[in-house]
C-alpha cells in the first residue's frame, strides 16, 4: 500500500472551516488509492481554550512551578483533543478513521522530557488501521518512552512526529500543512516582494529554518532527508502546491535546480555582539575551552565565533547576555557587549563552489550604505551581521541583489 503523511498545525484545526478543509484534502489522497495518516497539532494558539500555552497557563494559575514530567501530560493533552475531534470530523464525510496517542502510533522516545527525542517507531497500530481502510489520525508532538511515559517532543515536535512517521511508513510524501503558502524568498511581511518557492532542497529548508524561517523545523526535514522521503509545505486554505523539498533530483515533472545561485533569505534579530577582551594568550591553559564549555553548560547557544590570541568575539540573543554575564563571570575576563544587532543570511546551495558570491552580498548591502559588523559562511549559505536598524533595509537590499523575485 502507497502511503501519504499529511500534519496539520494548529491553526489548520482551531475551526469548523479549517477542518473541513483538511477533510477535504484527506478526501483527495484517498481519492488518489493512498493510505492516509494524518497528524495533527493543538487546536489554535495561545489563548483559544485548547491551545498547549492555554493548558499550561491554567496549570501555572494554581502553581507556577510544573514538574517536566506533569508538564508532559498536560502538554499532550491539546493534540489528543485534536485526534477525537478531527476523527468525528472525518466521519461526518464518510470517511472511517481512527484516533491514535502518539504512544499508540508506536512512537517511542527517550526519557528527556518536554524535548524527548524519537529513538524507535512501532507503525503496526497503524498498518492494521490502513489495511481496514480506514484514515489514521495521531496526536503530533508527543511519545511515550519504553516504561510508558508520555513525553514531548519539544518545539516543532509536530513536524518532527509526521516526518518520523513518514519514514517508518515509508511514504511517497509527507505533507506538512500550515496557514501559509509554502516556503518563501524571504518573509513577506519584511519583503513585500518576497515569492514562494515551488522547489527547495532539504540542506536549503534546513539552512533557512536554522537562520530564523520558521515555517517547518529543521528536525523534521533532517529526519526526512536521513529517510529520503520527500516533504510538502502547503497552506490548508489552498489549493496552491507550495513547496517541494527533497535532494535535488527530479520527482515527476519537477526539477529541483532552479539555476540560481541564492534560492532565499533568512534573518535573525535581537542580537548581541559580545567581545572577551584578554591581555594573556587565550589559547594557553586550555581558556578557550574552559570559556566555551561554560557557555554550553549554561545553556547559552554562541553563533559567528571569532577567535584570536587575545580577544574572542561572538554574537547570542539578546535576552541571554545577562545569564552570559553571570556565567562567565568566575573567570575574571574582561567582556564587552554591545546590544542592538541582526543576523541576515543568503542561502542556496547553488552557491556552493562558486566565486563572487560574497562580493555580490557586500555590493548589495553597500548600495544601501548598510555597514557589515561581521561575517561567516557555508557551502549553502553566507551570513552578515547588521544593524538592528538595517535589518529590513538588508533584506530588501540582498533580495533585489540576488534577483529573488524574478
Amino acid at each position: 500500500m502507497k502511503v501519504i503523511v499529511q500534519k496539520f498545525g494548529g491553526t489548520s484545526v482551531a475551526t469548523r472551516e479549517g477542518r473541513e478543509n483538511v477533510a477535504s484534502k484527506v478526501k483527495e489522497a484517498l481519492g488518489k488509492g493512498l493510505g492516509v495518516v494524518v497528524v495533527v497539532s493543538a487546536m489554535g494558539r495561545n489563548g483559544d481554550p485548547y491551545a498547549t500555552d492555554t493548558l499550561i497557563g491554567l496549570a501555572r494559575g494554581v502553581l507556577k512551578y510544573i514538574k517536566p514530567r506533569e508538564l508532559d501530560l498536560l502538554m499532550s493533552c491539546g493534540e489528543n483533543i485534536s485526534t477525537v475531534v478531527m476523527v468525528q470530523t472525518l466521519k461526518a464525510h464518510g470517511i472511517e478513521a481512527s484516533a491514535f496517542t502518539g504512544g499508540q502510533a508506536g512512537i517511542i522516545t527517550d526519557h528527556h522530557f518536554n524535548n524527548a527525542r524519537i529513538i524507535e517507531i512501532k507503525p503496526d497500530n497503524l498498518w492494521k488501521c490502513l489495511e481496514e481502510g480506514k484514515v489514521a489520525v495521531v496526536a503530533g508532538f508527543q511519545g511515550v518512552t519504553k516504561d510508558g511515559e508520555i513525553t514531548t517532543l519539544g518545539r516543532g515536535g509536530s513536524d518532527t512526529s509526521g516526518s518520523a512517521l513518514g519514514v517508518a511508513l515509508h511514504a511517497e510524501l509527507v505533507e506538512i500543512y500550515t496557514d501559509v503558502d509554502g516556503i518563501m524568498t524571504a518573509d513577506p511581511r519584511l519583503v513585500p516582494q518576497a515569492k514562494p518557492l515551488p522547489v527547495m532542497t532539504y540542506n536549503e529548508v534546513c539552512e533557512m529554518a536554522h537562520l530564523g524561517a520558521k515555517v517547518v523545523h529543521p528536525r523534521a526535514v533532517e529526519i526526512a532527508m536521513e529517510g529520503r522521503i520527500p516533504l510538502r509545505i502547503r497552506s490548508t486554505f489552498s489549493n496552491n502546491l507550495g513547496t517541494l523539498i527533497s535532494d535535488g533530483t527530479s520527482i515527476g515533472d519537477i526539477e529541483i535546480r532552479n539555476g540560481k545561485v541564492v534560492t532565499g533569505l533568512a534573518q535573525i534579530a535581537e542580537m548581541a555582539l559580545v567581545k572577551i577582551i584578554s591581555k594573556v594568550d587565550l589559547n594557553q591553559n586550555g581558556a578557550v575551552l574552559k570559556i566555551f564549555q561554560v557557555l554550553a553548560g549554561a545553556g547559552i547557544s554562541v553563533d559567528m565565533i571569532q577567535v584570536a590570541p587575545l580577544n574572542i568575539a561572538f554574537i547570542i540573543k539578546e535576552d541571554l547576555v545577562d545569564k552570559a554575564k553571570e556565567a562567565l563571570s568566575p573567570l575574571g575576563l574582561e567582556l564587552l557587549v554591545e546590544k542592538g544587532y541582526a543576523k541576515v543570511a543568503i542561502v542556496g546551495s547553488g552557491m556552493r563552489g562558486i566565486p563572487g558570491v560574497m562580493a555580490r552580498m557586500v555590493k548589495g548591502l553597500q548600495k544601501e550604505h548598510i555597514a557589515i559588523y561581521h561575517s561567516t559562511d557555508s557551502h549553502t549559505n553566507i551570513a552578515c551581521l547588521v544593524k538592528q536598524e538595517d535589518m529590513c533595509g538588508a533584506l530588501q537590499a540582498l533580495h533585489d541583489e540576488f534577483e529573488l523575485a524574478e
